[in-house]
Formats: C-alpha cells, structure tokens, sequence
C-alpha cells in the first residue's frame, strides 16, 4: 500500500479505472477513490468502458463516471492511472491504451491477479476492494462525510452479499461499522441492489430455472441464457447479473455457474461456490479470473452450448476428484 500511496501522493491528475461488466465494489472503488482525491485537490476522472447497470442509478456521483469515448472527449491529461478492482488488463475495456503512455498502479484484491503493472497493491484477504480504497483515503487524510461512507459502504456490502458470504470476516464488519458510523445507509443500498428488478427479469429466470440442470448428485447446478433468450424477455445482461446467486442458494448446491450470451459469439461465465470448492481455478484454464468462490470467464467466437460442453466437464472432474479423496 505504501508505494501506491507515494504515487498518489505525487500526481495531480488521476484517472481511476475500474472493470468492465461493473458490479458494486467496482463502481464503490473507482467513485470512493475519485471523489476522495478530490477532497485532497488533486483532479480526477472515475472511469468504466461499460455501461453501468441501471440497479446502481440512485448511487451518488454515477453520474461521474465515464466511458472510454468520454474520457477521450474529455480532454483530461492524466499523470497517473490507478486501476481498482481488476485483476488483468483486458478487464478494463479500452482504457488498456492508456498504459501504454501513463505510469499506472493496481489495487485489487483477486486471488488471480496477473501482476501486469510494477507497483501494486494486492491482496486477496481483503472480502472487497473498497476496504482497500478506504484504507488509501485514510492514508491520505481524505475527510470523510456521509455521502463518501454511504459510496464506500457499497463496495463492501455488495462484494460480501451483504455480509453473507465467507469473504465477511472481522475486518469487513468492523469497516462497514465505521463507514455506517460516518453517515452510511445499508438500508437504502440493500433497497437498490436487492429490491430493484423489473418483470421481465423474472420471466427470464423462470426460463433459466427450466433449464436447469444438476449433475454430480447435485453438488453442480447450471443454466444457460442464450442471446434470443434475452431478445425474447427484453432483457440485457443486467438483468442477469444476480442469477447464478440463486442457483447456489439451493440446498446440497456447491457450485453453481450461468453461461450467458450477452450477445451472439460471446459468452460469459459466471460461477459461484457455497463453501470449499475454488471456482477460480476453474477460471483460469480458460483465461478468466476471480475468488476462490466467485469467479468468471469471457469467450468469444462460441457460443453457450459449445462452452458448457468443454467447462461442466472439467467442473465435474474437479468436483469427483475432490469426493474422491
């Protein structure tokens, strides 16, 4: 953390980058940093070459946030790059062109990360990023409010399922505590990200329940939402996002994964673990990246179908050889 500090410390104009397909602790990353450097007079500009899912609307400062094309039209003259919540370069859109002109430096908290910059900070027994961002504001003597705490509360609730998961350890209710202590509102942030869904998110996983299946006496359940599927309920991938959450809720569930064609000849992976099971090695032999229990892959030119048959039997294998022992 200290490097990473000192390089803060020295720039002026800082550009935070997080990853694309944004969940909470990205956009509670990029943000908290964002508007925390500004409280210490620097100029910053929060960035996510994808479109923020509309669940995170109410969330402040959104409005902040920019793609690759704004940042471009932006005329913002970054001294540094600090890249939050990400794990691999391809992971943050076009914003990788950057690199090639910015020193940069990582903060991030996966298990699987791939080292691509000199100076990072990571560190995989964080249970979200934004405890590390709170950790470098504080460092830096950024003055907290009620409405960074509440940003930076968002990260750690929704990376932890609400304190649910296994990654919820001492650290994170201590965090949370000090961060609701300053004016933060888990109340309203579990009423955005939970109780935010449309109908037509609802007829879609009626279908994705349909076409489930469970395999290695039901330790492995799996769906699969193809690109007509979505066209057919009018839904996008946001509407998607909380799915594979559901498929590990049920009982004898260990590991539950969803293949999803956002759109046609690309499909992403998402896959969850309930207790010992280490989704993310799974991920890496197929370039992806994650937790230990939430990790994800990206494939292009396949298709769901094609991408089930080569990683549920890997899964599978997995899961036999560790009953095997």
């Amino acid at each position: 953390m200290t490097e990473v500090v000192k390089a803060i410390e020295r720039a002026e104009n800082v550009l935070v980058v997080g990853h694309v397909m944004p969940d909470g602790d990205d956009i509670s990353s990029v943000l908290t940093l964002s508007m925390g450097l500004r409280r210490l007079g620097k100029k910053t500009l929060p960035g996510i070459d994808y479109k923020i899912p509309y669940i995170f609307e109410e969330t402040p400062w959104i409005e902040e946030i920019v793609d690759f094309d704004g940042f471009e039209n932006s005329g913002f003259d970054p001294d540094l790059v600090v890249i939050v919540d990400v794990s691999s370069p391809d992971r943050i859109g076009r914003f990788v062109e950057v690199l090639e002109d910015v020193s940069a430096v990582v903060v991030d908290h996966h298990k699987t990360n791939e080292g691509f910059v000199k100076t990072q900070w990571v560190d995989p027994s964080f249970g979200a990023c934004a405890q590390m961002v709170l950790r470098i504001n504080e460092e830096l003597g950024v003055e907290y409010d009620e409405k960074l705490s509440h940003v930076n509360l968002l990260g750690i609730l929704t990376d932890t399922g609400f304190l649910r998961f296994q990654n919820a350890d001492v650290r994170v209710y201590e965090d949370a505590t000090k961060l609701v202590r300053m004016g933060a509102n888990p109340h309203e942030i579990s009423k955005m990200v939970l109780e935010n869904k449309r109908p037509e998110q609802f007829k879609l996983f009626a279908e994705v329940l349909e076409k489930m299946k469970l395999e290695v006496n039901g330790l492995l359940a799996y769906s699969y939402i193809t690109s007509e599927m979505y066209e057919r309920h009018g839904c996008t991938d946001e509407d998607s996002s909380g799915f594979v959450h559901e498929l590990r809720s049920m009982r004898g569930v260990e590991v539950a994964v969803m293949f999803m064609e956002y759109r046609p000849g690309e499909v992403h992976v998402s896959m969850r673990s309930k207790d010992w099971f280490d989704v993310s090695e799974i991920a890496v032999m197929f370039g992806g990246g994650g937790h230990p229990r939430a990790a994800g892959i990206t494939l292009k030119d396949t298709n769901v179908f094609d991408t089930m048959n080569k990683v549920v039997p890997q899964i599978t294998r997995s899961l036999a050889s560790y009953l095997s022992r």
